[in-house]
């Protein structure tokens, strides 16, 4: 991975910040700059990578023990990254955003879209339609090995939840479904179905647009 030095000025996070406004950064780069430099040994890219892979797999519930466990990463700035999480969860967190329709969901996950795996994703949905939270359920390639419905509706069950959306990106290829694509999605719906947690969709995106299985008519109405 390049270091800071290595890209040009206009493509670095800070400058690419400033320049554009932070929209326009992707989840490492934002990272990055939280970070601020990297160590003696690793990029600061190249350590933003491993904390969000981190920050991923943990569901946003990372630690600071965790996190003064990769290497170059020090006590400031695994302080600086825990408070940074903390005051997103007290802020800007989707918790209560009203969702009519699916599609609704896209803008707090619409970030996943740059990820170099395929992430599932799985959104908790109250009887009134609101965000309760969404999670990553997996990381890596999303086929049935790995996607069982009890990690799927493990903490839906804790949300008592009414309903989930599942989305998942796609780092290469089409948006278009697989054959198993959709065996997992006839999978999660009949499981839901027994648990009484409703599988309202199934999305599948990228950064340049998405599938609804919805919009498809391939999900039935609750």
């Amino acid at each position: 991975m390049k270091k800071i030095s290595q890209i040009p000025k206009y493509e670095r996070p800070r400058e690419k910040l400033q320049m554009f406004g932070p929209r326009t950064l992707s989840d490492s780069e934002l990272m990055a700059v939280l970070l601020g430099s990297g160590s003696a040994r690793h990029g600061v890219l190249e350590l933003s990578g491993r904390v969000l892979r981190m920050i991923d797999e943990s569901r946003g519930r990372l630690e600071l023990d965790k996190l003064l466990g990769v290497e170059g990463i020090g006590p400031a700035k695994a302080a600086i990254i825990t408070a940074a999480l903390e005051f997103g969860r007290r802020r800007i967190r989707p918790e209560g955003m009203k969702v009519v329709v699916p599609t609704h969901v896209l803008p707090i996950i619409q970030h996943f879209a740059d990820r170099k795996q395929e992430h599932l994703l799985c959104v908790s949905l109250s009887g009134a339609g609101e965000v309760i939270a969404c999670r990553v359920v997996t990381i890596g390639l999303v086929d049935r090995t790995q996607v069982h419905p009890r990690e799927v509706f493990a903490d839906p069950i804790i949300d008592r939840a009414s309903a989930v959306i599942i989305a998942h990106n796609h780092p290469i290829g089409p948006l278009e479904p697989s054959d198993e694509d959709r065996e997992i999605t006839r999978t999660i719906k009949a499981a839901g179905k027994t648990l009484g947690i409703w599988l309202l969709d199934h999305i599948i995106f990228n950064k340049n647009g998405y599938y609804s299985f919805m919009e498809h008519d391939e999900m039935e109405a609750p």
